[in-house]
């Protein structure tokens, strides 16, 4: 099981990274709006992660607004030589908390400049571009205008978040495409719905992203989704003495090596264990009694 995986690597400017990262979603306030419940704390997880060899953080300005990127900077910044911060566009939030797409060529373009400012950075290293509305605005000019920042030198690679396997085909043809970031878990593995709507799976898009050498970093892998399958996932954590949420996270990486798991927490013993889950080797069986 590689322990390291390769952003762009058809690049002349790949990013390595360690395969195990850590999403910022879960530090915010309930909702994930507002600042966090405990601030302290919050900042010490980025800390702890990076302290213990997570270099790649995912982010997004509508995160809070702004909490996550703010949280970054005032934790970690000057940053680490091979801190990798990725970020997300393409949506917005309302006070009343809900989500929005915020994707023309222009809103796009605002967002990326508002992450370079609250991030404290002049280039984005990656950038997801997040698929909401439906088609309103076409794929195309959306990508277009991330492309277009991507030659001026604001994005390093540029990313797809949200994707069907339609859209990922399409997206190949219009350029580079770094990575894929889409709902995915033991417990996720098709099509599913949840709070924020509609959410194209993983396992749709994974072949592809393997064949085009690109990772795929799953987020929201909750296992509740399916309860069903939660006895299979128990009895495997209980083989190698640790929770159904390590089991999740060790799966994730055992299912293919261009899988790059993110999960996030707002509790620093819960960082720890999902760092543990790393050093879990699932066995053929084990992959197999899992399904």
């Amino acid at each position: 099981m590689p322990s390291t995986i390769t952003i762009a690597s058809n690049s002349d400017q790949p990013l390595t990274v360690n395969r195990l990262g850590y999403g910022t979603m879960r530090l915010p306030g309930p909702d994930v709006w507002g600042e966090p419940a405990n601030r302290p704390e919050a900042l010490q997880i980025l800390r702890t992660a990076v302290e213990n060899g997570v270099n790649f953080l995912d982010t997004a300005d509508y995160y809070g607004e702004d909490v996550t990127n703010r949280l970054i900077r005032e934790a970690l910044y000057p940053y680490p030589s091979d801190l990798v911060i990725c970020t997300k566009v393409g949506a917005t939030r309302r006070p009343d908390k809900s989500w929005v797409p915020f994707n023309t060529p222009e809103n796009l373009r605002t967002s990326i400049e508002n992450n370079l400012r609250t991030l404290g950075q002049e280039q984005i290293q990656l950038v997801h571009l997040r698929l909401m509305g439906h088609g309103a605005v076409p794929l195309d000019e959306q990508l277009g205008a991330m492309l277009e920042m991507q030659r001026e030198g604001k994005i390093l690679h540029v990313g797809l978040s949200n994707v069907t396997r339609e859209e990922l085909e399409a997206g190949l043809q219009l350029g580079n495409i770094a990575s894929v970031e889409n709902m995915y878990g033991y417990a996720q593995r098709t099509t599913l719905a949840h709070a924020h709507g509609h959410n194209p799976g993983g396992e749709e898009v994974l072949d592809l992203c393997e064949k085009h050498g690109i990772p795929l970093i799953p987020f929201f892998s909750l296992l509740h989704a399916l309860p069903k399958q939660l006895d299979t996932i128990g009895e495997v954590a209980r083989r190698h003495n640790a929770t159904p949420a390590q089991i999740n996270i060790a799966w994730q990486l055992h299912k293919s090596p261009w899988i790059l798991p993110i999960p996030g927490t707002s509790s620093l013993a819960h960082l720890r264990e999902n760092l543990a889950a790393a050093a879990i080797q699932l066995s053929a069986e084990d992959m197999a009694y899992l399904g």
